[in-house]
This record gives structure tokens, sequence and C-alpha cells, in this order.
């Protein structure tokens, strides 16, 4: 499957931030096990890179995306770790440019038509907005289904258990980014059947709209 057919049947990814490489395997197959055989480890913390690397390595299964990459430089780190997509949260064309020689399939986010039309001119069939629900969330991608109606978004920011379903129906929608799933305090207490339980939870709700 193509990264992005990939990504559609996950449907839900969590967003995680981590703190401690040590978490990363178990995290992973806590997921895995829950119906989310998908993760974005975000560049937001020291471990990142090596978790991406032990998950690759010990969870293969798992679809591991870094996210949060600000840099060409945090891409090539994350691509040498493992990563499988590369996740940011605005579009910096010289990343994307450096993922699509390299092969690496890159989601920047957008939060305005123009930047939907720069990652375009790239390429890309499929962008993150963000942050979805302060930029329109559902009605804003209602509105760009029009005018772009080849691109597809992974909406990430303000999604919840509440409206996930409302995003997930919109045939423009290829998958949600989450961060309800992996709470920091259940990470750091090592409670990963509580985030299994939390995966299946999302899992169902994808279930019912897909």
């Amino acid at each position: 499957m193509t990264p992005e057919e990939i990504l559609y049947q996950v449907g839900i990814v969590p967003v995680i931030k981590m703190d401690d490489a040590a978490h990363a395997v178990p995290l992973a197959k806590a997921l895995a096990r829950g119906g989310l055989p998908a993760a974005e480890i975000t560049f937001r913390s020291a471990a990142a890179a090596d978790s991406i690397r032990a998950i690759a390595k010990g969870c293969p299964e798992l679809f591991v995306c870094a996210g949060t990459v600000l840099t060409q430089q945090q891409a090539q780190e994350a691509v040498d770790a493992g990563a499988k997509a590369v996740i940011s949260p605005g579009t910096n064309l010289e990343t994307v440019r450096w993922c699509v020689k390299n092969g690496v399939p890159v989601i920047p986010g957008c939060a305005t038509p123009s930047e939907v039309e720069s990652n375009m001119r790239e390429g890309l069939k499929l962008v993150k907005l963000f942050p979805a629900e302060v930029v329109g969330g559902t009605a804003m991608l209602k509105a760009l289904a029009g005018p772009y109606a080849t691109m597809k978004f992974m909406p990430t920011g303000g999604v919840k258990p509440g409206n996930v379903q409302d995003y997930l129906r919109l045939a423009n929608v290829t998958a949600c980014g989450g961060t309800w799933i992996v709470p920091g305090e259940l990470l750091s207490g090592e409670n990963f059947d509580k985030i299994e339980q939390l995966a299946q939870e999302a899992a169902i709700l994808r279930d019912q709209v897909r």
C-alpha cells in the first residue's frame, strides 16, 4: 500500500511527544493492539529520533512518522532513524523539496489556500490542515474541497473524540492526527493498557464512519 492508503486505513494517527525512548516499543505495540498501527512522534523532545529508531526496529508493523519537523536537517535525522513519513506544522519548501527529491513521503502543514497551492506545485497530493479547529475545521475543509478537488488533508489540532467522526466523514480527509490517545501522564506512568484502551475506543469511532 502507498503511505496515503496506509494512513487512510489507520484513520486516526496518535500524535505523541516522547520524553523517554525506552517507552517507544511498548507504546507502539499498545497502539497496534488497539487498532491504530501508526504514530506521529514529534520532534519536540530530545528523545524523538531515538524513539523513532526503536519503533522502526522493535515494532516494524507500525507506520511511524516524524512530526513537528521544522528543518531539512530534522527531516534527514528522522529518515535516518527510520521514519516512514515526515510531517510538519507549516510549509517549509526547502524541507518539502528535500523529501520529494529523496522519495520521502512528506505532509506539510497548511492553514490557507495559498499554502495548499504551494504544495500542489511541488506535486503533493496530501497535506496537513493545521491548526485544524482554529482555521475553520470541517467548514474549512468543505470550502477547500471545491477548488482543490484532488488534494487530500490530514487535519490536526483540536481534533478529539467529539468531532473526529465529522472530519473522517469528509471525502477529502485521509486521516486525522490526535493527541488524546497518548496523554503524557499515561506515557510517563507506563500505563500502556490504558493507552491500548484509548486506541481501541478511537478505532471504534473510525470504524463507525468508514
